[in-house]
């Protein structure tokens, strides 16, 4: 990236960077009542959340669901298949969630897999050649970040690739949702602080940046899971003991 386009990226940010607290307050935190291992996304319908997470010791990766407010395990499955054992962040999508499983590899491949969102069973599938971190739904197809999303893609529902662009955003997103037609993604920033961002597709344009503290353990609120739901937004930042921290518009 040349020196000018560097500039206009960094004038941007700061144009449109505000802080989460100056919009949103902390409602509640959620204790979950699961082992999870270590979190990777989230999603979240009415009284459920959707929780992807991998135990790299055990090359196990697993889909679970959470009744809330109680944290309360409901069901829970593994999602591996032979050195696949990555699942990456999750995207519901009327009756499925999609989840990526991806080698513990930066360059590996990918298997996107579609779920019902209540048995968790395999509905469809397709491959990508890449390690596919988190995933995105939306009427109009799905949008995946690679390893830290440097790289972001779009495709069908079939899985055609449409898009493959590199991202100028610097903060390594680790949960990707949809906003309309726009594109949020989250993640660390330092390691205790984090972003999350609106992007517009394809051209992957900045339109809006909320930063973000840490948790009083001092991780980011960014650092795993995040969605976007009726207009709250919820974080899953940490590993076991693991919290749901939702924030609501001030």
């Amino acid at each position: 990236m040349s020196l000018f386009l560097t500039a206009l990226l960094f004038s941007a940010l700061a144009q449109s960077t505000e802080p989460l607290e100056s919009s949103w307050k902390l409602h509640s935190t959620s204790a979950i009542q699961a082992n999870l291992h270590h979190v990777q996304g989230i999603d979240i319908e009415g009284t459920t959340l959707w929780i992807s997470s991998v135990d790299a010791k055990a090359r196990k990766g697993y889909l679970t669901t959470i009744e809330l407010p109680s944290g309360r395990l409901v069901k829970q499955v593994e999602v591996q298949s032979g050195d696949r054992i990555h699942p990456g962040g999750i995207a519901l999508d009327g009756d499925s969630v999609w989840i990526p499983v991806a080698e513990y590899d930066r360059d590996g491949p990918t298997t996107i897999e579609r779920r019902h969102k209540q048995t968790l069973a395999v509905i469809s599938s397709f491959e990508v050649q890449d390690h596919i971190g988190c995933i995105a739904a939306s009427a109009s197809g799905l949008a995946g970040g690679s390893w830290s999303s440097r790289t972001i893609y779009q495709w069908t529902r079939e899985g055609r690739q449409i898009s493959k662009r590199a991202n100028p955003i610097a903060t390594h997103w680790q949960d990707l949702k949809m906003d309309g037609e726009l594109l949020m993604g989250a993640g660390p920033t330092t390691k205790g602080a984090g972003a999350v961002e609106w992007v517009r597709l394809p051209d992957l344009s900045l339109v809006r940046r909320l930063s973000v503290g840490a948790t009083d353990r001092g991780l980011a609120y960014t650092h795993e899971g995040m969605t976007l739901r009726g207009g709250r937004l919820y974080f899953l930042p940490e590993d076991a003991p693991t919290r749901l921290f939702e924030f609501r518009r001030r």
